[in-house]
């Protein structure tokens, strides 16, 4: 999925594990099928799961990151309902994988799905719970920092551009575009909140139709609160999509800020990961497709 992208067997980290946490050398080893695109993820017996960076970066990067990702969980831990991961370990380099690694909970549940529970008012109650729990933690002062998703719409124009670009062929671009230059428009207003920051549906997890547990939790982070309404395209219909609405209280223009995320975010999936990572791509396509054909109704508004 990425240039040079890092490989990391079962073999080797099963042999990674027996060498720097030998209290759990008997336990077994399997990797995790997953259309993540950060990491590689292995479940280590019962309880834990491993990750291993994909992307090649320098080791005392890749430390860093590990680590504030591990104080992110630790922050966002039972502060809602929904199971969390929790970070127990960070492993070292070796076995002929170059960077640093973490170990955290394992979390029992199914991917949600986001045709599947596209109709479910049920699960956008509970999503909307979780959004609105992390937005009550407290900032402490923080804010945007400037980077990603999250903060001006109008600074990922060139990132954009790439996409409408390399999307040739894949979408319907001028449409696209013309949807874009009004959606980047929107002015930000509301003060910055905690967010989850990539609510996409590989990140829930679902048992009996509801949601049980959130992956992926390191980029907790102050930002846009609109930022967290990606989840509303990326998952749900117009009717689930206005129960999410009614519960988060959302006015006119943070929920078509919402929107504008999810834009931004799903033209990077489509043509990116059109042959290396398919469910991914046509998450974005999907997500697309919520979004015009909500343009054709005249948008979601209160």
């Amino acid at each position: 999925m990425h240039t040079g992208q890092l490989a990391i067997s079962v073999g080797q980290v099963r042999d990674l594990v027996a060498d720097q946490f030998p209290q759990w050398r008997e336990l077994p080893v399997s990797e995790v099928v997953s259309a993540g695109t950060d990491s590689a993820i292995f479940r280590i017996g019962e309880h834990y799961s491993a990750r291993f960076l994909l992307e090649p970066r320098a080791a005392a990067a890749a430390d860093r990151k590990l680590r504030a990702e591990a104080d992110a969980a630790r922050e966002l831990a039972g502060r809602t309902r929904f199971a969390t991961p929790e970070p127990v370990a960070i492993g070292q380099p070796g076995e002929g994988y170059p960077l640093p690694w973490s170990v955290q909970t394992w979390l029992t549940g199914t991917i949600a799905d986001g045709e599947y529970l596209s109709e479910s008012r049920t699960f956008a109650r509970d999503l909307a719970e979780f959004i609105g729990g992390v937005r009550l933690i407290d900032t402490r002062g923080r804010t945007f920092e400037g980077k990603g998703r999250g903060g001006d719409l109008t600074r990922h124009d060139e990132w954009m551009e790439t996409c409408f670009s390399r999307s040739q062929g894949l979408l319907d671009v001028l449409r696209l575009r013309r949807l874009w230059a009004a959606l980047r428009e929107l002015p930000r207003e509301a003060p910055d909140a905690m967010t989850h920051g990539d609510l996409m549906p590989g990140n829930l997890l679902v048992s009996a139709g509801r949601l049980t547990g959130v992956l992926d939790v390191g980029g907790l982070k102050a930002a846009d609160p609109a930022l967290d309404l990606v989840g509303a395209w990326h998952l749900f219909g117009p009717a689930a999509r206005d129960v999410l609405r009614e519960i988060l209280g959302s006015d006119d223009l943070e929920w078509q800020r919402g929107k504008a995320w999810a834009f931004q975010q799903a033209m990077g999936l489509v043509w990116y990961y059109a042959d290396s990572n398919p469910v991914m791509s046509v998450t974005g396509r999907r997500t697309l497709g919520r979004i015009l054909a909500d343009e054709l109704r005249g948008g979601d508004t209160a």
